[in-house]
């Protein structure tokens, strides 16, 4: 063969450098929030305390990239043990029958102005499952960045505007004055630092 051939058949024989890399959210640097009107007037941020998400993000084809986040219902958490006792009954999470939340992409695209990410993926809430797009900002476009420590991070900061009934979270109380109690609307977090995911070890 002749060297030129030889050239033209190398790329052919080097296997393909893979562009994806597995990412987790780091606890200590990442909050899972929601937010709710309260009586019509004033908000309450609620937060989720325990929580594992994992991202495999392709750096060269945003598209092909992919994450699942699972929360602990029953760690949620308002600043108010009566109110977060009343979250975690069958009112509200089910805690007992239905322990955890999800949200597995289904579809990961850039935002229409190409500046930001549009998650899309199944929210599972009381076993009920229903699509849902969290709008994230480009943390997830950029490259890296290194911490003090000089570790590696993602940044993450994504936002989606649910309507908690579809999920049978119906419970509410009418106002004498008009309106209701809680809002049905809600606003979900996550405000989020990734790190490299660790490399389990064989048999564990």
């Amino acid at each position: 063969m002749q060297a030129k051939h030889i050239l033209f058949a190398l790329p052919l024989l080097l296997p393909a450098v893979a562009s994806a890399s597995t990412w987790e959210l780091d606890p200590a640097h990442t909050e899972v929030t929601f937010t709710v009107k309260h009586m019509m007037v004033s908000t309450v941020t609620g937060y989720f305390s325990k929580f594992t998400g994992t991202a495999e993000i392709d750096d060269q084809d945003i598209t092909k990239s992919s994450a699942l986040v699972t929360i602990d219902a029953a760690s949620v958490d308002t600043r108010n043990e009566k109110r977060d006792g009343h979250l975690r009954s069958a009112d509200f999470f089910d805690v007992e029958k239905t322990p955890q939340i999800t949200f597995k992409t289904t579809k990961v695209a850039k935002s229409k102005d190409g500046k930001g990410v549009e998650l899309t993926g199944d929210l599972t809430i009381r076993g009920i499952t229903h699509p849902v797009t969290f709008t994230a900002e480009d943390g997830l476009l950029n490259a890296p960045f290194k911490d003090p420590m000089g570790r590696p991070k993602k940044a993450l900061n994504a936002t989606a505007k649910v309507h908690r009934k579809d999920w049978n979270l119906m419970w509410n109380k009418a106002l004498e004055g008009g309106g209701v109690l809680v809002s049905e609307d809600v606003t979900l977090t996550i405000n989020a630092q990734l790190v490299p995911a660790q490399k389990k070890t064989a048999g564990k």
